[in-house]
């Protein structure tokens, strides 16, 4: 209920109780017991709070004075703004994070009714830092040229940062020259209002397999000017720059990429190695962000599969193939399915430059997987799968999909999934269709953010 006492702009005493998975610390007002959300809060803190929003239900405060701090904060180790909003938990310790995002997966279950399904301990395959292998730069006019930076937590407003701690290094270094470059030029930078200027984003790619790097420059227009001077100056001062790519958007939106892009330096992918295998990554399909995250994610996946050589492996979601051709040499025949065309391209390039024959890959929804498979059973045999990899966005499957795998009855599928709500709705659903859920393992592949990823192997029971 709404405390009619409470206005805006009224500072109050509150005590943090816990953070939410957006970084707030959430507390409750003494003379009503509203809800109170304040961002940059602590577990434990006992804190001054400037009221800025009111709602029935709940309220929002801005952290005025810590009047007694956490035992679990700890100075931010990012240098970016506090408004860029990206590490949510840079001012908490690590272990109070690991501990937040395991509970954050077991009321997600509790949530759906699962109170049982054990969760085991955060696996943290990486450090807290430089993990990330993408950024994506919105880029703007200011009194200094061209400026790059994040946008504000629920906003289009543009912090100017070069820096992420989340980064490697050196990607703040060929922003800064490109920012420079542009500067030089003069070129427009597009505004969202007039629909006017030609760059929109700066987005950087990483192999840490192999050191290379990919840059594509976001614009609104046919053609960037000064492209081969870029080129030049890019590629000379960072040699590790193999791959420099167009992206064309010229539609009034806040998506950052278009769907047409064009490789005007190098080739139209770079080249890592995970898991002993090499992948192309082109500048539009999907790869995890975290290198050796994804290496410990897979690792855990082929451990859950317990491939024996003679099963077929049906990948969905596959992306450009990395979790079954990572398995490939484990299986008789791997599938995989992907509604991105170009990934499903750079699929069938991995298995090529891995030497791997024993694989095909189709575009299409995962959750037209029957006909999909009717195709390959036609073309191969009957293709039944005896284990699945289930690696859907962070939306999660379909009821169609989970119900056609418990249909024909796979013995196992192993689910990875980046969002604890979906997983466990989703685990419902496979639980009614009579599949037992094993023990769900988060895995940090995202430290100092609210995400946290999940794999969990289900099995189907026996017929009584």
């Amino acid at each position: 209920m709404k405390n009619t006492n409470i206005q805006k702009d009224q500072i109050v005493t509150v005590r943090i109780n816990e953070i939410n998975n957006l970084g707030c610390g959430v507390g409750k007002l003494d003379e009503s017991g509203m809800v109170i959300f304040v961002s940059g809060a602590v577990t434990g803190e006992l804190i001054k709070v400037k009221i800025i929003k009111i709602s029935k239900t709940f309220c929002v405060g801005k952290l005025e004075e810590i009047i007694e701090p956490s035992v679990y904060r700890e100075n931010s180790f990012c240098s970016a703004p506090l408004s860029c909003g990206g590490c949510v938990y840079r001012h908490v310790t690590r272990e109070h994070e690991l501990e937040m995002k395991k509970s954050y997966v077991k009321h997600s279950f509790i949530k759906v009714g699962l109170p049982n399904v054990e969760i085991g301990d955060v696996v943290c395959p990486t450090e807290r830092s430089n993990y990330r292998n993408k950024a994506q730069y919105p880029l703007k006019n200011s009194k200094n040229g061209v400026e790059a930076g994040f946008y504000a937590a629920k906003s289009h407003k543009i912090v100017t940062s070069k820096s992420c701690s989340l980064q490697p290094d050196f990607f703040a270094d060929i922003v800064e020259g490109f920012c420079d470059f542009a500067t030089q030029k003069k070129l427009s930078v597009y505004d969202e209002e007039n629909g006017k200027g030609i760059l929109r984003h700066l987005y950087l790619r990483h192999a840490k397999g192999t050191g290379e790097v990919m840059v594509c420059v976001v614009i609104n227009a046919d053609a960037l000017p000064y492209a081969d001077e870029l080129i030049k100056f890019m590629t000379s001062t960072f040699p590790q720059i193999k791959s420099i790519m167009l992206n064309f958007n010229k539609k009034n939106t806040n998506v950052v990429l278009g769907d047409k892009y064009s490789c005007i330096y190098g080739e139209p992918y770079i080249t890592d190695v995970l898991c002993g295998k090499k992948f192309r990554i082109s500048a539009g399909s999907f790869y995890q962000v975290n290198h050796d995250g994804a290496e410990a994610l897979y690792n855990l996946a082929a451990s859950l599969a317990s491939l024996k050589g003679t099963e077929t492996l049906l990948d969905l979601y596959c992306g450009i193939g990395t979790i079954g051709i990572s398995m490939a040499d484990k299986v008789k025949e791997l599938i995989g399915i992907e509604i991105v065309p170009e990934a499903v391209e750079c699929a069938k390039e991995n298995t090529d430059i891995n030497g791997i024959s024993n694989a095909e890959f189709y575009c299409g929804d995962a959750t037209s997987a029957p006909l999909l498979l009717k195709a390959a059973k036609e073309a191969r045999g009957d293709l039944s799968p005896d284990v699945v990899i289930l690696d859907p966005p962070r939306k999660g499957s379909t009821p169609e999909l989970i119900s056609y795998l418990a249909e024909i009855r796979v013995p196992k599928i192993v689910y990875i999934s980046c969002d604890p709500d979906t997983l466990a709705r989703d685990c419902v659903i496979f639980k009614d269709l009579g599949y037992n859920i094993g023990a769900v393992t988060p895995v940090d592949m995202f430290p100092a953010t609210g995400h946290i990823e999940n794999i969990v192997c289900l099995t189907k029971k026996e017929s009584l």
